[in-house]
C-alpha cells in the first residue's frame, strides 16, 4: 500500500503515531492491517466499510487486503479498552497543552440498522434519526477542553428485553460474542462506570462532568457522579421538582411523649416544592442575563439565562437530612414562549453564572465528536454484527481521530485550511475493477453490445464500466470529498 500524503512531515507523524499505538494491539502481526485500516478511515470515500476500503488501498488486490482488515476488526482478539488508553496516552498530552480539560461529557449515540440480528439491535429511540426506530445505542464519555475533546471510552448499550431473551439463548449469545461478564446496565449506569473508570485513571484530568436531561434528569446519576467527589453540570426536565431559593423541608422534630421520634423531613403546611418550569416562569425580569459562550460559525452564540441556588425535592420525605445546596441554571432564549433548557449544577456557592453556562454550553463538543466520527471516519459503516467488531471499529475510528486531533492542534490559526490528509493510492497499470468488462477478450458474436433498441434506457450513449470506487473510478474523478484538518 502506496499512500500519497500532502507532505513528507505528516506521512512521518502518522507512521510515528501508529508504532506508537500499536504495542496496544498485542501481537506484530497485527501492525501492518492496523495501519491500513486507520489510513482506510482517513483516506476520502463516501463508505468506510471494510470492502470499500480495502478497493481504495489496495485496488490491485483487493481479495487479499478485504479479508485482511474483515479478520483483524472482526475476529482478532485485541482489546479495544488497550487500544483507547494507547489513544488517550498519544493525544491527551497534546490536548491539555492546546487548554486546560475543563470538563467529561457523557452521552449515547445511535446507528440505525435493518434486521434484527446485530447485537444490542432493538426498537428505540434513535438520535441520529430523532425518533424510534431500529438501531444499535452506543454510550461514551469524552474529555473535553474549550478547544478540543476525545473520547475515551465506549460501550455498546444492550436494551433490557434484548439481553433479557438473549441471556436464555446462550448460542445466539456465544455467535453475537457477548462476554460473558456482560449483564443489563442501563445507559446511566454504563455512563458512571465510565466516569467512576476515568476518575480511578491517574493520566485523565479532572473536569466537571456535563450531560444532557437524559441521564441527569436521573438523581441516580447525579448522586453518583457526587459520590466520586466529582462536580456536575446536568441536564433536567423542565418538570424537576425543587424548593424554592429560601425554602426548604423541616428537620425531624423532637418528640413530646411516649411515641417513637421523628427521624424523617417533613415538609412545611404553608410550602411546597414545584417544578423548574413553575419557578422559571415567576422570575422577575431582573433575573435574566443575556450571556455569550463561545463564536458560533454565524457569529457569538448568545442566549438569556438565570441561576439560583436552592434545594432538589426528590424524595426528600425519606431522609432525615435536606439534599445539599445547588445551582439550577435555566436559559429561555428571546422570542420562546417559555424556557427551554434547565440544568443542575452541584459546583460551588461562588460559581458565577458565566462559568455555569461555559460549562453547560460545553456539551456541543460530543456532538462534534459524533458528528466527525460518523460522517468523516464510517463510526457507523461497520456492517458486522458481532460485539468484538462493533467495539474494534469505534476504537480505531477514535484511533484515527486522534490522530486527526493531534494534525489539527499542530497546525497554527494562520496554517493552511481545506488541506486533504491522504490522496488514494495510485492505481496500477492495465487495473480493472471488479466486474468490469476485459478489454482484450472479444465481445460474444451473437450480442450487439452497441446496438441497443431506442426505446432502452440511454439509448445511444456511451457508458463507462462500474466501479467498487464510491462514487465512481478514482481516475476520472479528482473532486470527491476530502478529509480536512481544520
Amino acid at each position: 500500500m502506496d499512500l500519497s500524503w500532502d507532505d513528507a512531515a505528516r506521512a512521518g507523524r502518522f507512521e510515528d503515531y501508529i508504532e506508537g499505538l500499536a504495542g496496544a494491539l498485542g501481537h506484530k502481526d497485527r501492525d501492518e492491517p492496523f495501519r491500513h485500516y486507520c489510513a482506510g478511515l482517513l483516506l476520502p470515500g463516501e463508505r468506510k466499510s471494510v470492502e470499500p476500503m480495502a478497493a481504495r488501498l489496495s485496488p490491485g488486490s483487493v481479495s487479499a487486503e478485504h479479508q485482511s482488515l474483515l479478520h483483524f476488526v472482526g475476529q482478532s482478539p485485541w482489546s479495544a479498552g488497550s487500544l483507547l488508553s494507547a489513544v488517550r496516552s498519544a493525544v491527551l498530552p497534546a490536548l491539555t497543552d492546546q487548554a486546560p480539560v475543563e470538563a467529561w461529557i457523557v452521552d449515547d449515540t445511535g446507528f440505525p440498522k435493518k434486521g434484527k440480528h446485530s447485537v444490542g439491535v432493538a426498537r428505540q429511540y434513535c438520535g441520529q434519526l430523532g425518533k424510534q426506530d431500529n438501531c444499535q445505542v452506543a454510550v461514551s464519555l469524552s474529555v473535553a477542553s474549550v478547544a478540543s475533546s476525545l473520547p475515551v471510552a465506549w460501550r455498546l448499550y444492550l436494551p433490557k428485553a434484548w439481553a433479557k431473551a438473549w441471556a436464555k439463548d446462550a448460542a445466539r449469545r456465544a455467535k453475537a460474542g457477548v462476554p460473558d461478564d456482560v449483564i443489563f446496565a442501563t445507559k446511566t449506569r454504563i455512563a458512571l462506570d465510565q466516569i467512576a473508570w476515568a476518575a480511578a485513571c491517574p493520566d485523565i484530568p479532572k473536569g466537571v462532568v456535563v450531560s444532557d436531561a437524559g441521564y441527569g434528569n436521573e438523581m441516580d446519576f447525579r448522586l453518583g457522579v457526587a459520590d466520586l467527589g466529582l462536580c456536575y453540570v446536568a441536564g433536567i426536565q423542565s418538570t424537576t421538582t425543587l424548593w424554592a431559593p429560601g425554602a426548604g423541608p423541616l428537620m425531624p422534630s423532637a418528640s413530646r411523649g411516649q411515641g417513637r421520634p421523628q427521624t424523617r423531613l417533613q415538609h412545611p403546611r404553608d410550602q411546597a416544592p414545584v417544578s423548574a418550569k413553575t419557578l422559571a416562569e415567576g422570575l422577575s425580569a431582573d433575573h435574566w442575563r443575556k450571556i455569550t459562550w463561545r463564536e458560533g460559525v454565524a457569529g457569538p452564540l448568545c442566549s438569556r439565562f438565570a441561576a439560583l441556588r436552592l434545594r432538589p425535592a426528590h424524595r426528600d420525605r425519606r431522609r432525615c437530612e435536606p439534599w445539599p445546596g445547588e445551582w439550577l441554571l435555566i436559559e429561555w432564549p428571546e422570542g420562546e414562549t417559555e424556557p427551554t433548557k434547565y440544568w443542575l449544577a452541584n459546583l460551588p456557592e461562588d460559581t458565577s453564572i458565566e462559568r455555569l453556562v461555559h460549562l453547560a454550553k460545553l456539551r456541543w463538543r460530543i456532538e462534534r465528536d459524533y458528528r466527525e466520527l460518523k460522517q468523516e471516519l464510517g463510526l457507523g459503516h461497520y456492517e458486522g454484527r458481532g460485539w468484538r467488531g462493533f467495539h474494534h471499529h469505534a476504537a480505531l475510528c477514535i484511533a484515527a481521530y486522534g490522530f486527526l486531533l493531534k494534525e489539527r492542534i499542530a497546525i497554527p490559526p494562520s496554517g493552511p485550511c481545506n488541506r486533504p490528509l491522504l490522496q488514494e493510492p495510485a492505481l496500477p497499470e492495465g487495473f480493472r475493477p471488479r466486474g468490469a468488462a476485459d478489454p482484450t477478450r472479444a465481445a460474444h458474436p451473437d450480442i450487439h453490445r452497441h446496438a441497443a433498441p431506442d426505446h432502452r434506457r440511454g439509448a445511444g450513449k456511451e457508458t463507462a464500466p462500474m466501479s467498487m470506487l464510491s462514487p465512481s473510478d478514482p481516475r476520472q474523478n479528482q473532486n470527491h470529498t476530502k478529509f480536512m484538518t481544520q
